[in-house]
């Protein structure tokens, strides 16, 4: 899943990385159809225009039908009610061709995003939001894991195998992503360390990982000092840079140019994580649906 550039920078290609996972859901999706005449579904809720999350949205739908999964789009107008919202939300838990629902985030001021993600059944919660998932994985037990972390840890295993005994440091604490990303490392039987805004020596603390995923939303933060040679870099963040009379260009959160020959291995930014997330938002449907359904879960697409 890698490409070398040179003889010390090593690329992990996460289009190719999640081409693969696309696939072995759309080999369990047929299997699904042809052995227990069950097509998983996805649900996807937008709210408002924003024309970002409307192309994530279009991204999503296009992925699920092209692996061989329904997809069901439900777009509302920004004024919609919170009560209209959750209304919707409970139809899509009783629907029994939904397996997965999404809500698009963020919402609308009015509306309280914490009270949405709760309404979602939590067998169906594919964004692994829900603070039953989050307690269920906190715990070890089986659960819904947020697309973008999974992504990561799918990314690590495939590079390192076991990854028992290495020193991880994650760089943010979001909800989304730093903390969930901790529960799977610790999972894996790594030792975790989590640095933001209010830590000391965050330097320091970094150049001792063997894992090191940047998630903090500040572009090119994380500079080559911060890294022990041969680490695996896993960058999360997406920046854009604009300057005047210059294409904006994406960034991560990571330094890449001066990075690169100093880790093992390091994801860019584009192409890195980011086609992950959607990738595995697809793996999640399709073991929400399994386990719905009482069948076994597919082999390398969970934490």
């Amino acid at each position: 899943m890698m490409t070398h550039l040179n003889k010390t920078a090593k690329i992990i290609d996460g289009k190719v990385f999640a081409a693969s996972i696309r696939q072995q859901v759309s080999d369990h999706v047929k299997l699904l159809n042809s052995e227990h005449q069950i097509i998983p579904g996805l649900a996807v809720v937008l709210v408002g225009g924003d024309p970002a999350s409307q192309v994530y949205v279009r991204n999503k739908a296009k992925q699920t039908r092209e692996v061989g999964m329904r997809s069901f789009e439900h777009k509302l107008d920004e004024s919609v009610s919170e009560s209209t919202l959750l209304d919707l939300i409970v139809k899509l838990n009783q629907d029994p061709e939904v397996h997965g629902i999404l809500v698009q985030l963020p919402l609308p001021d009015h509306i309280d995003s914490a009270k949405v993600i709760d309404m979602i059944a939590v067998e169906k919660d594919v964004d692994g939001f829900h603070v039953v998932n989050v307690g269920r994985l906190a715990s070890g037990l089986d659960a819904l894991t947020p697309c973008t972390p999974l992504g990561c840890l799918l990314m690590l295993k495939d590079l390192h195998g076991d990854l028992s005994g290495k020193e991880a440091v994650i760089v943010g604490r979001s909800n989304i992503v730093g903390k969930p990303m901790a529960q799977l490392l610790l999972r894996n039987h790594c030792s975790v360390t989590v640095v933001h805004s209010r830590s000391q020596n965050i330097k320091e603390i970094c150049q001792r990982a063997d894992i090191l995923v940047a998630a903090v939303g500040r572009a090119e933060m994380v500079k080559a000092d911060w890294v022990k040679a041969g680490a695996t870099v896993i960058d999360v963040g997406i920046n854009r840079i604009e300057n005047n009379n210059v294409k904006p260009r994406l960034v991560g959160d990571v330094d890449f140019a001066s990075v690169q020959p100093i880790a093992g291995a390091i994801t860019p930014v584009p192409g890195g994580v980011g086609p992950m997330t959607i990738a595995c938002l697809l793996a999640n449907t399709v073991t929400a649906c399994c386990r719905i359904h009482d069948l076994a879960a597919p082999d390398g697409l969970g934490a």
